[in-house]
Order: C-alpha cells, then structure tokens, then sequence
C-alpha cells in the first residue's frame, strides 16, 4: 500500500504546490494593477503640478508685466513736451513763474523740467531701496554684502497672505526656485 499511496500523495503534494503558485501569481497581479494604479495617480498628479506651475508662472509673468506698464506710464506723465507746456500755459513768462525757472526759450524749459523730474525719481527710488531697520546696514549701492535686514511694506491684500517675514522669506524663496528651475528646463540644449 505504501507504493500506492506515495503516488497519490507527490500528486497531492504537486497539486498544493500549484495552488500555492497560482495563489501568489494572483497576488502578484492584485499588486501589479495596484501600483499601476497609483502610478496612474502620482503621474496625474505631476501632470496638475506642471500645469499649475506653469499657470503661476504666467500669472506671476502677467502681473510684472502690468506692474512695468503701470510704472511706464506713471514715468510718462511726468515728461514734458513743448506741445504740452504750450498747452497750459499762455505764455512762457507764465510757465517760468509757476515752475520757479530761469529759462530762455520752451526748449531750455523742457530739458530743466525733465531732468528735474529724472532727478527726483531717482531720489525717491534710492530713499525707497536704502530704508533698512538695522541702523548697522551699509547703503545697497555701496556694499551688498553687508545688507541683514530690509524693511518692507506689504499692501492689505498680500499682507493677508503674508502675516510675517517668515511667511514672506520662505515664498520668495519658492518664486526662486520655481522661476530658477523654469529658466533651467526653457535653456536651449547646447
């Protein structure tokens, strides 16, 4: 009998040996469809990143634009044309008194107006630029290096979304790295 029985049991024995192969087979396929699955889900993901990257940056791109044209044209408004000053005043003995100017022709009252105005910009950007809250910060042109601390001034509506300078520091920090490795991936391959 044991020769009988020594069959049937390797039989046995090959028949459980099968199942537990098609057992792990199919649990390998449950994970395999799980991790394309959530390979699916990540790429979807990056997918969104990317396009809400590039979204930003456009806004961000938008935004500096409109600020420049702004800036443009508030620059503009303070440039004076013969035509214009002729405009407004009847004479040039009435523009030399209410520009306080000792001039001799339209044109020399031009140039002294808009060299003014160039000036006084100047000096408004440099007050803005130098208004540092240590009082041991050299002037930015003067030396960069020695630059700790800037006090800036937030409008209402970014100061809602920028309650400190821990706040403010690290989103800049992001604006760099996202433009610095936008710049990096829009480079020409050499």
């Amino acid at each position: 009998m044991s020769k009988k029985s020594l069959p049937t049991t390797q039989e046995q024995g090959k028949a459980r040996l099968g199942d537990q192969i098609r057992t792990i087979a199919d649990r390998l396929k449950q994970e395999t469809d799980v991790q394309i699955k959530a390979t699916s889900k990540i790429l979807g993901a990056a997918a969104q990143i990317a396009e809400n990257h590039d979204r930003l940056i456009s806004e961000v791109v938008d935004m500096v634009e409109s600020d420049l044209n702004l800036e443009n044209q508030v620059t503009q408004k303070h440039i004076y044309t013969i035509d214009i000053l002729k405009q407004q005043f009847k004479t040039l003995r009435d523009a030399k008194a209410h520009f306080n100017l000792k001039v001799n022709s339209w044109e020399s009252l031009v140039n002294k107006l808009n060299t003014l105005s160039s000036q006084t910009s100047i000096i408004q950007n440099k007050t803005q630029l130098n208004h540092f809250t240590d009082s041991k910060v050299i002037n930015s042109e003067d030396n960069h290096n020695n630059i700790e601390k800037l006090t800036i001034f937030l409008e209402p509506d970014v100061a809602e979304m920028f309650p400190n300078s821990e706040a403010v520091n690290e989103g800049l920090r992001f604006l760099i790295r996202v433009t610095s490795k936008n710049s990096f991936l829009n480079c020409d391959p050499i």
